[in-house]
């Protein structure tokens, strides 16, 4: 079965095309700067190379039938017609309660979705613009919605309850929804096959480390907590994002640098996190490069988030009553041999004894085992791939 898996945002939309009987790749590419001058259009098919098509694109309908068009293309395309696109998968982020699994995208669902905008109104209305194009365009196909929260509803509620009046939970849907939901899902997963032991006695950590960072607890498999909140500003100090702090900080600072409430969220959003407490980048290459130069600020930045993802750790291995394994994942848990130092060091109590040697040149984009054979605590290295559970699932459903 071939799944036509897309991320839409605002401006832009990811794109694979998957075969999921064998796992192939088939195509993968980027629709860039949508409703913006300067849109393009990368497409790479596997052993073709790769193509950039600058055309504009005054919507997500433009984009889909770009894409549509790059992969049917009697030259560089790698199937003859959209009949050979048997489903199409998309990536929604915020599902509220309502939707603890992936379910197929029918009428309802967009209502459902629409009415769920306060809690992600950047996110929710670019998805659905990329569901509304794929209709457009592929009447006939099947579509599946995937959301980030949906692994994590399986919280207690001492777990997604905030420390607020019940009726801000009841009658404004205010808890922890968590996100990363369907990484998390599959490097646990992951994990799982490399345990030797039952599911339901497994404890795991699985951490999500990028621009964006969260941190799980899994019990048996299923998600018990989880770092981000409401909104994926909660948790850990991230590229651009400020993480945990004393909610008094806003009004404080919204009066002392006189900031509405859309000041106060960009401050908070996209000027704090590893970009604020460094003034270097929220790039963790960068920080690294600028703190061996000398830059005491990017050295304390990393340091910051080091600390908090191991105070996470802690706190998980206490809600856990333990830990089996600690996994870590996406762009600066897969790659960041020096993060994952560390994280790591200082953990022996906890059982965790890793190899450091291994772990500064075991190879980059593989799965490993970073920790040494006679650590009680397993530590994984494992590289996401959220775009294959999407197409899973949209197979899975569809094939019903």
């Amino acid at each position: 079965m071939k799944v036509l898996v897309i991320n839409a945002g605002s401006s832009s939309l990811k794109y694979q095309l998957i075969n999921v009987d064998n796992g192939e790749v088939i195509a993968k590419g980027l629709c860039e700067r949508i409703g913006i001058e300067g849109s393009m259009l990368t497409y790479k098919p596997e052993g073709k190379g790769k193509f950039e098509f600058k055309q504009d694109m005054k919507d997500h309908t433009d984009a889909i039938r770009m894409v549509l068009d790059a992969l049917v293309d009697p030259e560089i395309g790698v199937v003859k017609s959209m009949d050979e696109i048997d489903a199409v998968g998309h990536r929604l982020v915020h599902g509220g309660e309502k939707f603890n699994k992936s379910v197929i995208i029918t009428d309802e669902l967009i209502k459902e979705m629409e009415v769920l905008t306060p809690l992600a109104p950047l996110h929710n209305p670019a998805n659905l613009m990329g569901v509304r194009a794929c209709q457009a365009i592929m009447p006939n196909t099947p579509m599946v919605g995937v959301f980030d929260t949906a692994f994590h509803q399986t919280m207690p509620p001492k777990a997604f309850l905030y420390g607020l009046p019940y009726e801000a939970y009841k009658e404004h849907m205010v808890r922890r929804y968590g996100f990363h939901g369907t990484s998390h899902m599959y490097v646990s997963q992951r994990a799982l096959t490399k345990l030797d032991m039952p599911k339901e006695d497994t404890r795991i950590i699985t951490c999500h480390l990028g621009n964006g960072s969260s941190i799980s607890a899994i019990k048996g498999g299923k998600c018990v907590d989880t770092s981000m909140g409401l909104t994926p500003l909660e948790g850990v100090p991230m590229g651009t994002r400020c993480g945990d702090m004393d909610p008094a900080i806003v009004t404080y600072l919204m009066e002392r640098l006189n900031l509405d409430k859309k000041g106060i969220d960009n401050y908070l959003n996209k000027k704090s996190g590893m970009l604020g407490i460094s003034g270097v980048s929220s790039d963790f290459r960068d920080l690294e490069e600028a703190a061996n130069n000398g830059n005491e600020r990017a050295q304390l930045a990393l340091d910051t988030f080091c600390y908090k993802v191991k105070k996470y750790i802690g706190a998980y291995a206490a809600a856990l009553g333990g830990v089996d394994a600690i996994v870590f994942t996406a762009g600066v848990g897969e790659n960041d041999r020096g993060v994952r130092e560390k994280v790591l060091s200082g953990l022996e109590y906890l059982g965790v004894d890793v190899d450091f040697d291994f772990n500064n040149s075991c190879p980059r984009g593989e799965e490993a085992e970073i920790s040494k054979p006679t650590s009680r605590v397993k530590v994984f290295v494992i590289p996401t791939d959220e775009e294959m559970m999407i197409a899973r699932d949209t197979a899975a459903l569809t094939a019903k």
